[in-house]
């Protein structure tokens, strides 16, 4: 197989393919060892486990995968057709993986996880993501039945900050509460362009989520709640009181919102960018109370 942790040999496989690098699918691939080892380390992975990867590019961490995975199964979900073949040429005396060449936006994953048994035996997802499909993957998989045990991606150092960003912090916004929601991040390791050829732009970072931990809080009307954030952060400098008395998607006359912050006691001259999303979670919830007793 080629040596396809490094710069040289990228260039000389895309040779050999008559490939050129497709930009817009974000096509910067992983060349150093070291990374790959890393990313490993955080999935946390045993022999058997079951590994879905998004993106693989030309194999540097499905190898790592395959190899890391003995008696496990690894999916490879690549949407480059091109990339396809030398993924599949590349790994075709491998028992423990199958390329799968579709956008993994596109896919119906509750049958593609069924079809592999991956629905009741559990899967992670492991990924180098191209960063244009970065937040729409997480969401997918953070939302999916059942949830991965675990994810651990490759993502931009900004996208990756704004995840695990505390409430009141710069970087905290509709982003870091939608993944908080259902997931506890950690920020691994922070990588730097030179791993990547070609050289992206920007840093990165090693990011692991924990899904799970939050089941017990989640809210009783979970489309009022995500709701409610858009309404705080819509416009950040803006109350509490008057973001959401002043509300775009939803009707919440300025009585109603006296009620119920102080029904929660929160202090209605704060920023909603200093609310958790467990304090958010309790406020929709007395919200949701509320309009039902509106309603009756």
């Amino acid at each position: 197989m080629p040596d396809i942790t490094t710069p040289s040999g990228v260039k000389d496989i895309l040779k050999q393919y008559d490939i050129n690098i497709n930009r817009a699918l974000g096509q910067n691939f992983l060349v150093d060892s070291n990374i790959l080892e890393k990313v490993i380390d955080a999935a946390c992975l045993e022999s058997g486990d079951n590994v879905v990867e998004i993106g693989p590019g030309l194999g540097a961490l499905t190898g790592a995968l395959v190899d890391a995975l003995p008696q496990g199964q690894v999916m490879a979900v690549e949407k480059d057709s091109r990339l396809c073949q030398v993924l599949q040429d590349l790994f075709q005396e491998e028992d423990n993986v199958e390329v799968i060449c579709r956008d993994a936006l596109e896919i119906d994953w509750a049958e593609e996880l069924t079809s592999r048994s991956f629905k009741e035996e559990g899967y992670r997802v492991v990924a180098n993501l191209p960063y244009y499909i970065t937040s729409p993957i997480i969401r997918l998989f953070l939302e999916i039945s059942p949830a991965p045990e675990s994810l651990v991606f490759m993502v931009q150092k900004e996208v990756g900050e704004r995840i695990a960003a505390d409430p009141g912090s710069k970087d905290y916004g509709t982003l870091s509460i939608a993944v908080q929601y259902y997931a506890e991040p950690e920020l691994i390791y922070q990588v730097p362009p030179t791993v990547f050829w070609p050289r992206p732009e920007v840093e990165s970072v090693i990011l692991r989520l924990n899904p799970g931990g939050n089941r017990e809080e989640r809210a009783d009307n979970e489309k009022l709640f995500f709701q409610i954030v858009r309404a705080l952060f819509q416009q950040r400098r803006k109350t509490i009181r008057n973001s959401l008395s002043r509300a775009a998607e939803i009707d919440l006359s300025r009585e109603l919102v006296d009620r119920a912050l102080e029904r929660s006691g929160i202090d209605p001259r704060i920023r909603g960018e200093k609310l958790s999303w467990q304090e958010i979670v309790e406020l929709s919830n007395i919200f949701n109370v509320l309009l039902a007793e509106v309603g009756d």
